[in-house]
C-alpha cells in the first residue's frame, strides 16, 4: 500500500467516526453558528464578512437561513458545526444548482465537509428531479475546499476569471461539478 492509499484509508476511518447529520437550522442554533461566523479563519473565503454581533446572526438565521430553499445545518450529535446550501440557478430553463458550505475551524481536515457534500449529492438529485448538474465555485486560493469537492467526486472544470465579486473585488474561481445519474452525455 502506498502512502496516498494509506492516507486515504485513514481519512475514511476518521470520517466514519463522526455521526454527521444534516437538518434545518433554527434560532436556538445561534450560539453554535457564532462559533464559525465570528472566526476570520472561516470567513476568509466566504462571500460574507465576519459577523460581529449575535443580533446579526439571529437576523441571518431568521430572515435568510430558515426561509432558504435548501440550507441544512451540519451537525455532530445535536451541535451545529457548519452549514451546507444548494441554491437553484436561474435562466435558460435551468437544470443546475450551486453548492456552498462552511464549517467551524476546529472541524477542518477531518473529512466532515467531504462527508456532508456526499450526503447532499446522494439526495439532492432525488429531491429536485429537474436537477441535472450540481456545481460549486471555489476561490482559487482555497485549496482545502477544492480537495473537499475532489474527494466528494466533483470534477474540476477550470478557472473562471473575474467571475465573482468577493468583498468588493472581482476574483478568479475554480468551477467544479457533478452530474445526476439521470443526466445524458451527448
Amino acid at each position: 500500500m502506498d502512502e496516498n492509499s494509506a492516507k486515504s484509508e485513514g481519512e475514511e476511518k476518521v470520517q466514519e467516526s463522526f455521526n454527521i447529520t444534516l437538518r434545518p437550522i433554527a434560532l436556538p442554533d445561534v450560539d453554535d453558528f457564532m462559533v464559525w461566523a465570528t472566526d476570520d479563519r472561516v470567513t476568509k473565503f466566504c462571500l460574507w464578512d465576519t459577523y460581529t454581533s449575535k443580533e446579526q446572526a439571529v437576523d441571518y438565521i431568521k430572515n435568510q437561513a430558515i426561509p432558504h430553499p435548501w440550507l441544512r445545518a451540519i451537525c455532530i450529535g445535536d451541535r451545529v458545526i457548519g452549514t451546507i446550501t444548494v441554491d437553484p440557478c436561474s435562466g435558460f430553463g435551468s437544470c443546475r444548482a450551486e453548492l456552498g458550505y462552511v464549517l467551524a475551524h476546529k472541524h477542518w481536515g477531518k473529512g466532515i465537509a467531504t462527508r456532508a457534500v456526499k450526503m447532499v449529492v446522494s439526495t439532492i438529485f432525488k429531491d429536485w428531479p429537474h436537477l441535472q448538474r450540481l456545481q460549486a465555485v471555489v476561490h482559487v486560493a482555497n485549496k482545502g475546499s477544492q480537495r473537499v469537492l475532489e474527494k466528494a467526486g466533483f470534477q474540476r472544470e477550470g478557472v473562471l476569471r473575474s467571475y465573482v465579486l468577493f468583498k468588493g473585488k472581482p476574483i478568479d474561481v475554480v468551477m467544479f461539478s457533478t452530474l445526476g445519474n439521470h443526466s445524458s452525455v451527448g
